[in-house]
């Protein structure tokens, strides 16, 4: 994801026969087929399931048990499996781990906020339970830092589409097959869509009694049919990890340093990562 962040890489998206020429986008190739090495040993370590054995174990196992039910000429054959398999790592990891970085940064710059959704987690779930999916409703102030942090950071700000039919835009014709980027910050940061679009603050996701709302300009994984299909999994598994996180530690900047010298300034790659800096992780007693 750092490569394709790179200036060379998009160079090569807007002018593909130049990057073609320059060979702009090796590197990024490498990088890909190193993972995909690494994908294959640990898919051919896996113990094929026994086809109709009942619910699979995990997401390959399903994989797996699929491309046995229907053959090698059906949408699950090996080269299938790998490529979904792929589209999880890449799509799935990189993004999560960069959000919780992200979370983790917010909370050392906004104490006070970081105070209130520990005071939440002692109150709702007591010391030594961890959280599940199901406390979400219960957690309000919670659910509403997290849905911040993913508006603030815009990690995903422009992912290419292309159009498959001839389209008519704001009176612009673009025809089948023209590159288009949305532009998601444009929403996330929409100053007519929220109060304080530029600051971290929470209350946008909160009523005035204090409810979760979540507003149709919340569209950090993008809309429509090409909307992220893992928005569901990353929503829980971002919000299990989150709550886990505060509800076992306190996050500070380390000695010497204030919360507001903490830079949150996004490091250059595909991804609006978080950049490199030290963070301190105090141990809480009511950590599950």
């Amino acid at each position: 994801m750092v490569l394709l962040g790179t200036p060379s890489v998009q160079l090569f998206n807007v002018y593909p026969r130049l990057g073609a020429l320059l060979q702009l986008h090796r590197p990024v190739l490498r990088k890909i087929e190193e993972v995909r090495a690494i994908l294959r040993t640990l898919l051919g370590a896996r113990q094929s399931p026994t086809p109709g054995e009942g619910l699979a174990h995990s997401y390959v196992d399903a994989l797996i048990q699929q491309g046995q039910d229907t053959g090698p000429d059906g949408l699950f054959a090996e080269a299938d499996v790998m490529a979904c398999v792929l589209d999880m790592v890449m799509a799935g990891t990189e993004t999560t781990s960069s959000t919780l970085q992200w979370a983790a940064l917010l909370m050392g710059k906004h104490p006070s906020v970081q105070s209130r959704v520990q005071e939440e987690l002692d109150r709702v779930l007591g010391p030594g339970r961890c959280p599940r999916p199901e406390d979400q409703r219960a957690l309000p102030y919670t659910n509403a830092v997290l849905h911040e942090v993913q508006r603030f950071i815009t990690l995903l700000p422009h992912v290419p589409r292309c159009t498959g039919a001839d389209t008519l835009l704001g009176g612009y014709l673009l025809p089948k097959g023209t590159p288009v980027v949305p532009l998601l910050s444009s929403v996330l940061l929409d100053k007519t869509q929220w109060a304080t679009p530029r600051q971290f603050n929470p209350e946008h996701f909160l009523d005035a009694d204090g409810r979760f709302v979540r507003p149709e300009a919340f569209l950090p994984f993008s809309a429509g049919r090409r909307v992220c299909v893992g928005e569901s999994l990353a929503r829980t598994e971002l919000f299990l990890l989150f709550a886990g996180l505060l509800q076992s530690f306190s996050l500070r900047p380390p000695p010497g340093l204030s919360p507001a010298g903490l830079n949150t300034v996004p490091a250059p790659a595909f991804t609006m990562r978080p950049p490199a800096q030290v963070l301190c992780a105090v141990p809480r007693p009511q950590g599950c």
